[in-house]
C-alpha cells in the first residue's frame, strides 16, 4: 500500500504514522505500538481549504474598494478632448479609458462624438 501526499496520525498518541512498510497488512504506531489495518486507509481523500481570511494581504482588504463594473451612463460620460471624429468630422469627442488587459500593457480608450454619438475604441 501507498499512501503518498497524506499524512497518517495515530488516533491513540498523535503520533505520525508510517504507511510505507511493505508487506505489512497492518500500519504500527512506532511510539505507543497501536496498529491498524491497511484497507482502513486504501480509499483515504484528503481535502484540505483555507478561510477567506488565512491569507490576508492589503490588496484583499482593498479589493472591496476597488469598482470593477460601470454604469452605462458612466460610460457615455468622459472627458472633452479636441479629436477629430472619424465618421461625421466634429472636433470634439469625449473619451475614458479602461485597464482591459494585463497590468503590463496599455489601456484601452474609449471614444465617443459628441455630435453624431459615433464610438470607438484604441488600444494603447
Amino acid at each position: 500500500m501507498s499512501v503518498v501526499g497524506s499524512l497518517i496520525f495515530c488516533t491513540h498518541c498523535g503520533n505520525l504514522l508510517d504507511a510505507q512498510t511493505e508487506g505489512d497488512s497492518d500500519i504500527r504506531c512506532g511510539l505507543c505500538t497501536a496498529t491498524y489495518p491497511k484497507k482502513k486507509f486504501s480509499d483515504l481523500k484528503v481535502v484540505t481549504s483555507s478561510s477567506d481570511d488565512a491569507f490576508p494581504s492589503r490588496i484583499k482588504m482593498n479589493r472591496s474598494a476597488v469598482k470593477t463594473t460601470l454604469n452605462k451612463d458612466e460610460m457615455d460620460e468622459g472627458a472633452t478632448i479636441k479629436e477629430k471624429c472619424p465618421k461625421c468630422g466634429n472636433e470634439e469627442m469625449q473619451y475614458h479609458t479602461l485597464q482591459l488587459r494585463s497590468a503590463d500593457e496599455g489601456a484601452t480608450v474609449f471614444y465617443t462624438c459628441t455630435s453624431c454619438g459615433y464610438r470607438f475604441r484604441t488600444n494603447n
